[in-house]
């Protein structure tokens, strides 16, 4: 195979397919390099056969005869069910494969993967801020929190005012607010209260976070004590209280004068890795995020799991149909439990919507070449490396285990950053196959392409290219690159998204119960 070509060339008279095979004769699809006219010979797994149809670059051709009711594997694993007798060379897409009809082994034997040796670690430390208490941040910023969308415009004016005013204090990265659109008409004591105040509360005392003020309206569901419990640390402006928008604004404005002040002597210093905690994010995913970027992702993931550091994988959606991978990486029956647990509670939480999990591909990730959502999760799960998964916490909990920990989140990329930062993430790392938009603050965000063309198309949004990176050594290889990326953006490394000013607009509070 020409494992050279890349995005959308043919390689040739005989068209180039990508086996995603573990060990050879384990998958019946390949993957198109390039797009296939009808009757273009490809490689099959016997021989040269003429595609039966039009394909596009990245999308699934059988490599066999493939009957009605079979079982279709990629990456080894079982992707989805024919709907009808595929023939070899036949386009295999939503038209005739799906995900009913076949009953999951109670035990699967999961392809062995390599770990990277911990030896490729080429640093210890990063450039942070210590924090009194003795924590580890990779920003300082003064965020200003709305307690409830009613207050969240005043926040924006009170960030902005006060972000131009500052711009350029050193140790300073800005001022932002953290508007969200929750906080009333939600019963208190619920799961989504639950959810809310436990977000917040995780943005106010994150470690990036140098100085917060709560702006409170004054009548809301979610008041201030809620949040904040005994803590004296988080002032809160209360705009009924105080008279008003105008009035808010200019105290607000001169308290924030004051915690400038205090941020001058802030400087960074040597931090060992092991004190990182990164969030593992994909979207807008295609047929090459399983086959580059997630795998590199993870041989990152991996490198910093050597160094002690902490790595969180989410996306709950997303493994379905590859949780298998994740329940046999446990450390403990506990979090195999648990993950099977998440699994039946998500089936019946879209059941109660009237969906189901494989509604989660986008139209996106479908024109990209994802079929079904056991595809999209088995090439999902390659960004978390090959770590035993030490633990398994809830949306927004703290991630205090070391390695590798599952958090509970929705597969809606927004909300699950935002439950991961919440839960203590101080980076996150961001794959995209499509070409998503997104930034992250307080916490800094690092954006990967799949292919090097979407990476020359979005230059300006995307930071690193993984596009080449198809075989397991280049894997390693580009991994050890992103590696590096990744602690010189902890070091103060500004991202792309940063330049652009992504990053308070993304703030989402994962939204759950009845809106009364």
């Amino acid at each position: 195979m020409d494992s050279e070509r890349r995005d959308t060339e043919a390689a040739g008279p005989v068209a180039a397919v990508r086996p995603l095979v573990p060990r050879p004769g384990r998958d019946d699809i390949g993957l198109l390099l390039g797009d296939v006219a009808r009757g273009t010979p490809v490689e099959l797994a016997d021989g040269t056969a003429p595609v039966v149809e039009d394909i596009a670059a990245g999308h699934k051709v059988a490599l066999r005869d493939i009957p009605k009711g079979a079982p279709v594997r990629k990456y080894g694993e079982v992707i989805g069910v024919a709907l009808a007798d595929i023939p070899a060379g036949g386009h295999v897409h939503v038209h005739n494969l799906g995900i009913g009809g076949w009953e999951e082994p109670a035990a699967r034997q999961s392809p062995a993967r390599t770990r990277p040796a911990s030896t490729a670690l080429t640093r210890d430390h990063f450039l942070g801020y210590r924090r009194a208490d003795g924590r580890a941040a990779t920003r300082n910023y003064i965020v200003v929190v709305p307690t409830v969308n009613c207050s969240a415009t005043v926040a924006r004016m009170i960030a902005q005012r006060a972000d131009d005013r500052h711009k350029g204090t050193p140790g300073l990265d800005g001022v932002i607010a953290l508007p969200h659109d929750l906080g009333c008409g939600m019963a208190e004591g619920t799961p989504g209260d639950a959810i809310l105040r436990r977000t917040l509360r995780g943005y106010l005392g994150h470690a990036n976070v140098v100085a917060a003020l709560l702006i409170s309206l004054g009548c809301e569901v979610n008041q201030p004590e809620n949040l904040l419990g005994d803590d004296a640390g988080t002032e809160t402006l209360t705009i009924q209280d105080l008279g008003g928008t105008a009035a808010t604004v200019n105290a607000a404005l001169d308290r924030i004068e004051h915690l400038v002040s205090g941020i001058a002597t802030s400087h960074r210093t040597p931090i060992p890795l092991s004190e990182l905690t990164l969030g593992l994010q994909c979207g807008g995913s295609d047929a090459y995020s399983g086959l580059t970027a997630n795998p590199t992702l993870g041989v990152a993931a991996d490198l910093l799991v050597a160094a002690g550091g902490k790595v969180v994988l989410g996306e709950t959606p997303e493994i379905y149909g590859a949780h298998h991978l994740l329940r046999d990486r446990a450390s403990n029956p506990g979090a195999a439990a648990r993950i099977d647990e998440l699994i039946d509670w998500w089936q019946q939480y879209t059941a109660a919507g009237g969906a189901t999990l494989d509604n989660n591909p986008s139209r996106g990730n479908r024109a990209g070449g994802i079929t079904t959502i056991w595809e999209k999760s088995l090439g999902a799960v390659l960004k978390s490396g090959t770590s035993p998964l030490n633990d398994v916490v809830g949306y927004g909990e703290p991630v205090t285990a070391p390695g590798l920990t599952f958090m509970d989140t929705p597969g809606y990329d927004p909300v699950s950053a935002t439950g991961m930062v919440a839960g203590g993430a101080n980076l996150l790392a961001f794959t995209t196959g499509r070409g998503s938009l997104f930034g992250s603050r307080p916490v800094p965000c690092l954006k990967i392409s799949t292919t090097s063309g979407l990476y020359e198309r979005m230059r300006g949004d995307i930071d690193f290219d993984a596009g080449p990176a198809m075989s397991h050594a280049d894997q390693v290889t580009y991994g050890t690159a992103l590696f590096e990326a990744l602690v010189d953006m902890a070091s103060g490394a500004e991202s792309k998204s940063e330049a652009l000013g992504f990053g308070t607009e993304e703030i989402v509070p994962w939204r759950m119960g009845a809106v009364l």
